[in-house]
Formats: C-alpha cells, sequence, structure tokens
C-alpha cells in the first residue's frame, strides 16, 4: 500500500514526466494566485464600489460634499480608503461581509432610493460599529495622534486630540459621520426624538 502510494506520488503520470508537471503547477498557480490579486485589487477601486447605483446615487453623493473629496491640499480619500483594511487577514475578512451586501444588491433591498433611506441608518450603525471596535484602523492610514503637529492646529482641535491620545478615544469617536453628514444629522434627530419625554400618557 504504502509502495503504491509512493509510485503515485513520484510517478503521477505515465505521460507527463514529474519535472513538466511540477512546471505545469507552477505557472498554474502563478496565473491563477495573479488573477486572484487582480480581481482583488479591482474591487478595491472607487470606480468599482459606486459601480452600483446604490452607492453612486447616495453615498457617494455625499462624500463629494466633504473635505474628503475636495481640500486645498488636494489628497482624495476614496471608498477603499475608508471602508476596506490593507492587512490582508482584514482585507479579506471584509471581502467576505461584502457578499452579504452582494446579496442584498442583487435581490433589490436598497434598489430604490427610499428603499436604501429605510435602511440607511441601521447601515450606517453597522460600519460606526466595526470602526469603534477596530480603533478605527482605516483612519489611521492617513490620520495618526503621534504625527500631529498639535501646536499648527487651532487651540481646540490639539486639546481634542491630545485628550483623545491620553484617554484611549478613537477617531469615530468624535468624528463620526465626518464623510457622510446627512446619516449622521438623521442619527442625531433619532436620539433627540427618543429624549422627548411621551406626553401622551393616559392617567
Amino acid at each position: 500500500m504504502k509502495r503504491k502510494l509512493w509510485q503515485r506520488l513520484t510517478n503521477p503520470s505515465s505521460r507527463y514526466s514529474m519535472g513538466a508537471l511540477l512546471l505545469f503547477g507552477g505557472l498554474f498557480g502563478v496565473l491563477a494566485w495573479g488573477g486572484f490579486n487582480w480581481s482583488l485589487d479591482l474591487a478595491n477601486t472607487e470606480s468599482f464600489c459606486i459601480s452600483c447605483h446604490e452607492m453612486r446615487d447616495n453615498v457617494y453623493q455625499e462624500l463629494k460634499k466633504t473635505i474628503h473629496y475636495s481640500n486645498p491640499a488636494g489628497v482624495r480619500a476614496t471608498c477603499p480608503d475608508c471602508h476596506v483594511p490593507r492587512p490582508w487577514i482584514y482585507k479579506m475578512i471584509r471581502k467576505i461581509y461584502a457578499t452579504n451586501q452582494l446579496f442584498h444588491h442583487l435581490a433589490g433591498t436598497i434598489d430604490t432610493k427610499k428603499e436604501f433611506e429605510a435602511h440607511r441608518l441601521e447601515l450606517a450603525k453597522g460600519v460606526w460599529a466595526t470602526m469603534k471596535a477596530t480603533d478605527s484602523r482605516e483612519c489611521r492610514n492617513c490620520h495618526h495622534t503621534k504625527s500631529m503637529d498639535l501646536a499648527s492646529q487651532s487651540p481646540r482641535a490639539a486639546k481634542r486630540h491630545q485628550e483623545a491620545a491620553t484617554e484611549h478615544k478613537t477617531c469615530i469617536d468624535c468624528h463620526q459621520g465626518i464623510a457622510h453628514k446627512d446619516v449622521y444629522k438623521e442619527m442625531l434627530k433619532q436620539q433627540e426624538a427618543e429624549e422627548q419625554p411621551d406626553f401622551n400618557v393616559d392617567f
């Protein structure tokens, strides 16, 4: 049994030599890995993100009104910069989660603007929770308190950033809704409504 297994491993084919099979397998592996990474890079572009009308007609329009899209320095943050992790393992996890969004796109769950807005706050809260749990990892790709020149900031901003560092706060604690202000305003309205006393109580 062991001899047959060894023969199968050392001579897997009577037609092709071991060298030819190894060469073919190596070339196929390189092409497969290259194709996978090419597809991954393609899916990490802003043009890919806004190829779906749900993103292009809603959240992307909000982003275009913010400093992350247009600023004096001419440095733009695209969708993947804020929503896709750079470390490979976390990027793969994010891509797996994204298949749920693909399902809802195909199912038409948020096909119209009205349907999108109905689920908007729920979707945003999910993103905010992830950012909180990861210590605003994607924000820190560009912004980090250790690299900030606090002396060049306004007194208020410098004070807040110093407090954030000492109190172990994360970016999303203070900058929630920085790129999508519309949904942040919606959340504030909901919170205000929940805090209002109910005067329609029967005594």
